[in-house]
């Protein structure tokens, strides 16, 4: 697949030379921006809560709020790690220095596949909405894919800057999408809810085992995907010991609180007492819900507002997680799991030059693919990526949880049991639970039939085999090319 690295060690990420990536350009802030865009708040309460909504009905907010806790779990060993692990492959090192190289190598690759897969289903959706929102606005009909190749040249673009560009360009677009949605529940409230007013009963417990609610956890948990991102620009953060845990806590913790409480907002809307929310999103009108709410209890200039922030939304997400998988190029060439090219940075900007371009390449393929083919870029592009790159993360996700009790195994490192050895274990079997569901439910992600279904997961244990393959091959040929892989890290700084 590629050839063996030079024996030359990679210089410390810390040192000034333009050969690595810019150390100290990122603070708390923008690494809270990254999570929080990538997740796309607007884009998954307006565009996918209610589906969920459809499945469980009033458990649907229980659901983002497990979901969150869980993540909360996995992240109080995953940040303790990052204390010593900091390194652009993130779940890759933490993995590699956890569990061995070959499962970190094996899992570099997935991540990689994952992370590319979202990001061009959502630069897919990002043409898909646009187009639809602008003929709205306008009367004007510009197609899809001028959108999406449009918003790749602006994506690249960010890309291959500062990343301080890119960090202010997600904080604007989030701010807007929150903003609008903090809009809608002042409304609800100020109204006293729907026509059964307020009401805390679908907070329940007692919800959690009505039926569907199995299949809604396959969308709460993907709802915050990507909060890796905060340990992917560790080699960038300013103090990271301190930065990285305090934005992923935040990230998360605002995440969860946030959904849980849109989600509740939406059900006040329709009837806080009564499955009409349900019965709503099970619809002709199902995919609107919000929007139609929004209108009613706001205004329509409201609702007009969030079907063009929905645009930014989508912008913004597909931003970051380009940035996350050019990173993750970076990493692997550096280390001579991809080629040597990819592990190189632009002397002017810092910004990993060739991963960006290849990144982007990727994803001119698979628009120009989805044109050609006159495949749904919404229906099957969107959708049919991001079932498998959120299972592909969710594995990652998984697998660092053990690594974190693998690393901590021996020597907590001044660290408490609970955080290093008890949480990472529950996370660990907490995540496993959710693949096992996703797997069996991936068809309410993709609307596909049971063989492309097994297609889109099929990839995953492929390219896992691949990656433990060639770490081996670099052992027998290069041990000591082997032995660097994953090691930069906080112990060499």
């Amino acid at each position: 697949m590629t050839a063996p690295p030079s024996s030359v060690p990679p210089p410390p990420p810390a040192a000034s030379s333009s050969r690595g990536l810019r150390d100290g350009a990122v603070g708390t802030g923008d690494l809270v921006f990254f999570v929080v865009a990538a997740a796309a708040p607007l884009t998954v309460m307006a565009g996918v809560a209610p589906l969920a909504i459809g499945m469980a009905g009033r458990a649907a907010p229980l659901g983002y709020l497990l979901s969150g806790l869980l993540l909360i779990v996995f992240a109080t060993g995953f940040t303790a790690m990052s204390r010593f692990v900091r390194n652009a492959g993130a779940f890759y090192a933490y993995i590699g220095k956890g569990i061995g190289r070959p499962t970190g190598s094996g899992a570099a690759y997935v991540a990689l596949f994952s992370y590319n897969a979202i990001e061009v289903g959502l630069l897919a959706a990002f043409g898909w909405f646009t187009e639809a929102g602008f003929e709205d606005l306008t009367g004007s009909r510009v197609p899809w894919w001028l959108w999406s190749l449009g918003g790749l040249v602006a994506i690249g673009v960010l890309g291959y800057l500062k990343v301080t560009l890119s960090a202010g360009v997600l904080g604007a677009a989030l701010v807007l999408e929150v903003l609008v949605l903090l809009v809608f529940e002042a409304g609800v409230l100020a109204h006293g809810g729907g026509p059964q007013g307020l009401g805390l009963g679908s907070l329940s417990p007692t919800h959690l085992g009505e039926s569907g609610v199995g299949g809604m956890f396959v969308l709460a948990i993907g709802a915050f995907i990507g909060f890796e991102a905060t340990a992917i620009y560790a080699e960038e953060a300013r103090r990271p010991e301190r930065t990285v845990p305090r934005a992923t806590y935040v990230a998360v913790a605002f995440l969860a609180l946030f959904y849980t409480f849109t989600v509740w907002m939406i059900i006040n809307a329709y009837g806080s007492q009564s499955d009409r929310a349900q019965e709503v999103a099970n619809g002709k009108g199902g995919a609107d819900m919000v929007f139609t709410a929004t209108e009613r209890f706001t205004g329509a200039w409201a609702a007009d507002s969030m079907h063009v922030l929905i645009i930014t939304s989508t912008f913004a997400a597909t931003l970051a997680f380009h940035n996350g998988a050019a990173r993750y190029f970076y990493a692997l060439g550096r280390e001579g799991l991809l080629p040597a090219r990819l592990g190189t940075v632009s002397a002017k900007t810092r910004a990993p030059a060739a991963a960006v371009v290849t990144q982007s390449a990727i994803a001119l393929a698979v628009i120009v693919a989805t044109m050609v083919s006159g495949a749904d870029p919404y229906s099957v592009t969107f959708l049919w990526s991001n079932g498998s790159g959120i299972l592909g993360v969710m594995l990652m996700q998984a697998l660092a949880a053990l690594a974190v009790h693998g690393f901590f195994r021996r020597d907590r490192r001044a660290m408490p049991a609970w955080r290093v050895v008890a949480a990472p274990l529950v996370a660990c079997a907490g995540l496993a639970v959710m693949i096992v569901l996703v797997c069996a439910h991936l068809d309410l992600l993709t609307g596909a039939s049971a063989g492309v279904n097994a297609a889109l997961i099929l990839p995953l244990p492929v390219l896992f085999g691949a990656g433990v393959a060639l770490a081996l091959r670099i052992k027998r040929r290069d041990p000591a090319s082997y032995e660097r892989l994953t090691t930069l890290d906080a112990e060499r700084l």
